[in-house]
């Protein structure tokens, strides 16, 4: 097996984790590439640099990617992934952790039931942008697993964001923005916006307003077939995009257009686990005590 292994951070959690992750699959003698910055990063702090090879880019012949993180890592581990269909797990050295899943005691375990195939893929939906005038900063990678988010910026006034839905005026959000997230991105940003949790494989997208000034603004569920239009007005000639944690500013003559991407993302859930269990651990539902 030939297996990619990507990290942001070399802090000690991360090196622990790795430790265990490349006894695992030396064990079962798998190929082990590391991400060549992350390898840059360890090289001078972990005894077993010398035996990993590196990768800049990733192509088909790959078999797996391994994230080593939070959440946060996933989103950027996607990146490398965009559509080649390679399936991905997250080992945890984070903390919320819902895409992320698996801990660092649990690698062994975990390793062995992916040889084993004891997992199913979750294919998880992305968005796409488009923006007119194009961008330089978004055409290379311009999907997002999580969530697009329109915010202002240098700025405390509220920006006004109009949005059409498959051309169709809906509502001119005058906010500090507007997240449009998918169902993966459903427990990320828009949750914390009071946006609701949608199952991964919900045909859906959500966009939910950021701290809208007219209180009848409410998170709004919609097909995920719809092609969504944005134009920003506001006091500031500039505004900011962010692609999951990827960002760009845009001037306010920009159109924005959000679809539905033409690829998904395969993550990879081991038999035992699942969506609602991480939901019930992460968010403690039943854990109160008058439950």
């Amino acid at each position: 097996m030939k297996v990619a292994v990507y990290s942001q951070y070399p802090k000690k959690q991360s090196e622990q984790a790795l430790d265990v992750l490349t006894k695992a699959l030396y064990k079962r003698k798998a190929a082990v590439f590391l991400e060549k910055e992350f390898y840059n990063d360890i090289i001078n702090e972990f005894q077993h640099t010398s035996n990993y090879n590196t990768f800049e880019t990733l192509d088909k012949s790959f078999d797996l990617l391994i994230s080593i993180g939070g959440d946060g890592t996933i989103l950027r581990a996607i990146t490398f992934v965009k559509d080649l269909n390679i399936p991905i797990v997250g080992i945890n050295t984070g903390r919320l952790g819902f895409l992320a899943t698996i801990q660092t005691e649990d690698i062994e375990e975990a390793i062995e039931n992916i040889y084993k195939k004891k997992y199913s893929l979750s294919k998880r939906t992305l968005l796409s942008i488009e923006t007119s005038p194009e961008n330089k900063d978004i055409l290379d990678l311009d999907f997002a697993l999580n969530e697009i988010a329109i915010s202002r910026k240098n700025t405390t006034s509220m920006i006004t964001v109009e949005t059409k839905l498959n051309g169709e005026y809906l509502t001119s959000y005058w906010s500090d923005g507007l997240i449009i997230a998918t169902p993966t991105g459903s427990t990320g940003y828009s949750l914390s916006c009071a946006g609701p949790v949608i199952t991964p494989d919900t045909t859906s997208f959500v966009l939910t307003p950021i701290a809208p000034h007219n209180l009848s603004a409410r998170p709004l569920v919609i097909e995920d077939s719809f092609t969504i239009e944005l134009k920003v007005s506001g006091r500031e000639d500039n505004y900011l995009v962010s692609l999951d944690s990827r960002i760009a500013t845009l001037s306010n003559n920009t159109i924005i257009t959000i679809k539905k991407a033409p690829f998904t993302i395969n993550m990879i859930e081991l038999d035992g686990s699942s969506f609602l269990t991480t939901l019930r651990k992460k968010l403690l539902w039943g854990e109160d005590n008058r439950n």
